[in-house]
């Protein structure tokens, strides 16, 4: 009985080696040093600093005179329009440009106001870069929707008025903070949609 049972064990043992380990699942990550799924939503000190921000650029901005020429973010400014891996590339360029002009607006009146926000969209911004630089092969070069979108992007601070360009970001704010950033966090669980318009 004893040989009987050595022989079984031997059995299992032999085949356990030959099938080798259990494969187990691993997380599913977005890539080392890109904790952009953090920002699937700010605190709510954090929205109420860009809140006091977003009055406070308002009540400056009446006491200016401003146009655009054209809208610096395209009517049809959406996302999720745009396929996944796209969306970090557009949301990078938004926050760059509202970086820039809200630096610029910073002066002595909007400075204690500002700190805090801008803080706080440096770190969005430095962890939205570490994702991209983290994708293991480069994309192809932007077109479509989002070569037009970056294009406009680019160009206004050259077209367009500092007065129009505060206006813009301002009026964007919390677009770029609630949904637009939600979204790249959310990566794949944001689902793209489509549009029977390609108005700008």
């Amino acid at each position: 009985m004893a040989a009987a049972w050595t022989v079984v064990l031997v059995t299992l043992v032999l085949g356990l080696a030959v099938a080798g380990p259990v494969p187990t699942s691993k997380p599913t990550t977005t890539g080392k040093g890109c904790h952009i799924d953090r920002f699937k939503s700010l605190s709510p000190q954090e929205l109420a600093s860009f809140k006091k921000a977003r009055d406070a650029l308002e009540e400056s901005l009446k006491l200016k005179n401003w146009s655009c020429s054209c809208p610096v973010f395209p009517g049809n400014w959406d996302l999720r329009l745009l396929q996944v891996r796209e969306r970090p590339v557009a949301l990078e360029a938004e926050l760059a440009l509202t970086l820039k002009v809200l630096e610029a607006a910073a002066g002595p009146a909007l400075e204690d106001v500002l700190d805090q926000p801008l803080h706080t969209l440096h770190h969005i911004l430095s962890q939205l870069q570490a994702c991209i630089q983290a994708q293991p092969t480069a994309g192809p070069r932007p077109r479509g929707r989002l070569h037009h979108w970056l294009h406009r992007l680019q160009e206004a601070p050259k077209k367009e008025s500092p007065g129009c360009l505060e206006a813009s970001v301002t009026f964007n704010l919390f677009r770029l903070l609630t949904r637009d950033l939600k979204c790249v966090a959310n990566g794949d669980l944001c689902l793209r949609t489509s549009t029977h318009s390609e108005s700008t």
